[in-house]
């Protein structure tokens, strides 16, 4: 089974799982979703020369209120994630002939390479109603991941990945909610390991999300 397939199977079961008549509790979240993410570094904030850079994300979304404050509504979203990255090196000499094996490693970055991030994050989310069923939030996030392949930016293995979002999320029924919206993210691994130039894209998002109350 592909990776993304079995991502959206497990998001299936759990999603049938959480919405059974259980008895709620600390840990029981308010809503479930999904969330899907496309972005690159090809924008109007970073357009690095060097390098092409793109992700899809796919993201479990549980929701757990954090309370209310004057207008706005506070949520934290705990979020495992899948991320499908694809990278080239587009500059060779960005990799210099006083590295050790520099042509190898030259060769090995410039080839298109597809490679996977599994990431953990968490979300704080603020929300402030626009009208009776639109909202509109913003939301940053912080977690840590791995990724399976290193490249000239970054080294194979742990990372961190920051993200933070703007968007709008519309009640279509009395337990189901849109949200449209854009993000900027970072990942890199806060030099525990080396390279780490990192990378930073913007893009759009899309979710969906169910009441369990």
């Amino acid at each position: 089974m592909h990776k993304k397939h079995l991502f959206l199977f497990l998001f299936c079961i759990v999603f049938k799982t959480v919405s059974q008549e259980v008895k709620r509790g600390v840990l029981f979240p308010e809503k479930v979703g999904f969330l899907y993410n496309n972005a690159n570094e090809k924008n109007f904030l970073f357009d690095d020369k060097d390098y092409s850079y793109s992700t899809n994300t796919y993201k479990l979304q549980l929701f757990y209120s954090l309370g209310k404050w004057k207008f706005f509504d506070f949520e934290l979203i705990v979020q495992p994630q899948y991320q499908v990255l694809r990278h080239q090196l587009q500059n060779e000499f960005f990799v210099l002939p006083t590295e050790e094996n520099f042509e190898a490693k030259i060769a090995e970055f410039t080839t298109p390479k597809t490679m996977h991030l599994y990431a953990f994050e968490l979300g704080f989310l603020v929300k402030k109603k626009v009208f009776k069923k639109l909202d509109f939030q913003l939301t940053i996030g912080l977690g840590i991941g791995t990724i399976n392949t290193r490249t000239e930016r970054l080294a194979k293995g742990f990372t961190f990945i920051e993200n933070g979002s703007l968007g709008f999320s519309y009640k279509t029924s009395t337990k189901t909610f849109l949200y449209v919206g854009s993000n900027i993210g970072h990942v890199s691994n806060f030099d525990t390991q080396l390279p780490n130039n990192g990378y930073n894209i913007v893009g759009f998002e899309i979710g969906f999300a169910y009441s369990l109350q």
